[in-house]
């Protein structure tokens, strides 16, 4: 579990994310919604409410679909707290001054580069190319930026994590940090797929391949010219494949690869793609990793571990000092037991094209 944890690219899925499942805001020509929550001036409404439960659904589905009916089971009364859980980070985020304008363009630009487009015309021609409204898609990214701002600012920059605390952790979570033998793989590939079976072209693909190995042997970066010269889609990542166990690569490969060492580099590979150099930029054995071996990953493990109950004592805080009104029927399992009880009860379908113009303005979207 924690060695998954460790090895995750967050950022990366959480932009997949974004694209594939960001929920469609709600029109300004909407005339009726039913609200189901009210927190301070925002409200929550029941398609909000609806959206959150099919993202859910979708998610589990793609984690684990052999658990993806229990997982939907467990997160579906969490649902509500969770969209108040951001309506009062995003409102606390106001209140801070939090901007989330640099760190937007900055992401954008990162996405831009992953997937080799040229401006950010083009990515938003991807984003609607998945049935996203590329504004729709940023105000998502706007939110989610602006309540890991206030989240760090106001708990995790709390957190004091010592050595004796990595240690400990370490000790108790020790089984859960053994690992199967792996290796990290890094590619620079020279494609013929465009060849279209022209033996010349082919031929001049494998000598430029032939050429990249010699420079790569001459003491070149690999990392350097997979980026300038790969033209597989891990290029801007230097050619990072990541890790890979045994028994999921072609065995041919596998017994290629695993029988490499570390900063190892091959020759060149013909394949379906095109010529292909790997690197095993980690080649790890399979056990229980020592305490100094992965020492700077224990401080984010114990962070983690901490960060979710400080984030829900801060969280009924805030609930405490807002004005809620949660309509009969559904329930914040967030709640605390200080909150101060509501006065007005949201009714069904109360809401109209006026007031949702008024959520626009209040900084909802």
């Amino acid at each position: 579990m924690f060695w998954v944890f460790f090895m995750s690219k967050v950022l990366f899925r959480f932009v997949l994310a974004v694209i594939i499942l960001a929920p469609a805001l709600l029109s300004a020509d909407t005339v009726v919604e039913e609200i189901i929550a009210r927190v301070n001036n925002q409200i929550i409404t029941r398609a909000d409410y609806e959206r959150e439960q099919q993202q859910l659904k979708d998610e589990a589905q793609q984690q684990d679909p052999a658990n993806a009916a229990k997982m939907v089971s467990t997160g579906q009364k969490d649902v509500l707290r969770g969209l108040i859980d951001r309506e009062l980070l995003l409102e606390k985020g106001k209140d801070l001054g939090i901007s989330a304008d640099t760190e937007l363009v900055k992401r954008l630009d990162e996405m831009r580069k992953q997937m080799k487009l040229e401006s950010m015309d083009d990515l938003e021609k991807a984003a609607t190319a998945q049935g996203v409204s590329f504004e729709d898609f940023k105000q998502n990214m706007r939110t989610e930026i602006i309540t890991q701002q206030v989240i760090q600012r106001e708990v995790g920059s709390r957190l004091n994590i010592s050595k004796d605390d990595e240690r400990l952790f370490y000790d108790q979570h020790k089984s859960e940090l053994a690992r199967p033998e792996e290796v990290r793989l890094s590619e620079i590939l020279v494609s013929t797929e465009q060849a279209g079976g022209d033996d010349a072209k082919i031929s001049a693909a494998q000598a430029k391949a032939d050429d990249l190995l010699k420079q790569i042997k001459a003491g070149e970066s690999f990392e350097d010219i997979a980026k300038k010269e790969s033209q597989g889609p891990s290029a801007p990542q230097g050619g990072d494949l990541g890790l890979f166990e045994r028994g999921k690569l072609a065995k041919q490969l596998e017994d290629l690869t695993f029988g490499m060492k570390k900063d190892q580099v091959s020759d060149v590979i013909r394949t379906k793609q095109g010529f292909v150099i790997l690197k095993v930029a980690e080649h790890q054995n399979a056990g229980i990793p020592s305490y100094n071996e992965i020492e700077p990953r224990l401080q984010e493990a114990v962070y983690m571990q901490r960060l979710q109950p400080a984030l829900r004592e801060y969280l009924k805080k805030l609930r405490e000092d807002a004005f809620i009104d949660i309509k009969q029927g559904y329930v914040d399992t967030g709640a605390s037991p200080k909150q101060s009880k509501p006065v007005v009860t949201a009714t069904a379908k109360e809401s109209t094209a006026k007031e949702l113009k008024k959520r626009k303005k209040l900084g909802v979207f």
